[in-house]
C-alpha cells in the first residue's frame, strides 16, 4: 500500500508542487562534471525530499513529469532523457527506504550490480570508482543482517531515516545510470567512446558524484527535518481539530 503524509486534495496539491520544484531545479545547470548520464541540473537536491514527502509511487510520478519538462528546458541531448529515469527511480528507493521497507531496495541493488558485473567491459573499468555505491550496497546487506534491532533504531532517529534514505536513494539513481551506461552498453552506442574514453569518464565521475550525493543528503536532513516535523504537527492538529 503507498504510504503518505497526505490524502485528497493535500495529496494532489503537494505532487503539483513537488513536480514544479523539480521542473525548476532540472532546468539549471550544475556545476560541469563530465559528458551524459550524470547529474547536469541541481535537481539531485531535491528528489530525496520528493520521496520522503511524497512516497514511493506519487515520488516517482512527479519527479519523472518534473524532469521530463526540465530536460526540456534545458536541453542536453536526446540520450539524457534515458538517463534522467534513473531520478524517480532513486525517489521510489528514498521513500522504501525511509518507509523501512528494505528488502525491495537491496533485490534491487543485487539485480543492477549483478549485471554490471557479468558485463565484460567492467572488469576493464576502475573497481574503486563505485565505491559510495558499494557502500550503499553495504549499508543494505547490514540492516538485513542486523535486521530488528538496527531498524528500530533508525525508526526513533528522524535525521537517520534521513541520512539513509537519501544516501541509498541518490545512489540507487546513479545505479541505474551506471547500468545504462556499461552493461547496456550506451557508451559505445549512444555516445561511440572507446574504453580510454569511457575510463576517464569513470574517474570523473567517481570524484564529482560523491560530492553532489553528500552536498543532497546534507540538505536533505537539513532542510527535510524541519518539513517533516511541521507536516506531522499540521497533520496531528487537523486530525485533533476535525474530531
Amino acid at each position: 500500500m503507498q504510504k503518505t503524509m497526505f490524502n485528497g486534495s493535500q495529496l494532489i496539491a503537494m505532487v503539483a508542487v513537488l513536480a514544479a520544484l523539480n521542473v525548476v531545479t532540472d532546468s539549471f545547470a550544475a556545476p560541469p562534471e563530465v559528458p551524459s548520464g550524470v547529474w547536469y541540473s541541481w535537481n539531485f537536491l531535491v528528489t530525496p525530499l520528493t520521496g520522503v514527502i511524497l512516497g514511493a509511487t506519487y515520488g516517482f510520478v512527479a519527479t519523472s513529469v518534473g524532469v521530463l519538462v526540465g530536460h526540456f528546458i534545458y536541453f542536453i541531448d536526446g540520450y539524457e532523457f534515458f538517463f534522467t529515469i534513473g531520478a524517480p527511480v532513486g525517489v521510489a528507493v528514498t521513500a522504501l527506504v525511509y518507509e523501512n521497507r528494505w528488502k525491495p531496495v537491496l533485490g534491487y541493488y543485487i539485480l543492477l550490480l549483478a549485471a554490471y558485473w557479468s558485463s565484460p567491459i567492467a572488469w576493464q573499468l576502475q573497481s574503486w570508482a563505485m565505491w559510495d555505491t558499494y557502500l550503499a550496497f553495504l549499508i543494505l546487506v547490514a540492516t538485513t543482517v542486523f535486521g530488528d534491532r538496527f531498524l528500530k533504531k533508525s525508526s526513533r532517529n528522524l535525521s537517520l531515516r534521513l541520512v539513509l534514505a537519501a544516501f541509498i536513494g541518490l545512489e540507487a539513481d546513479v545505479l541505474f545510470r551506471i547500468f545504462l551506461l556499461v552493461p547496456a552498453g550506451t557508451y559505445q552506442y549512444f555516445y561511440g567512446w572507446d574504453i580510454e574514453t569511457l575510463r576517464a569518464v569513470w574517474v570523473s565521475g567517481a570524484i564529482g558524484t560523491p560530492l553532489k550525493v553528500a552536498l543532497s543528503t546534507f540538505a536533505t536532513v537539513v532542510i527535510g527535518k524541519p518539513i517533516v516535523d511541521l507536516i506531522k504537527t499540521k497533520l496531528v492538529y487537523a486530525h485533533v481539530f476535525d474530531s
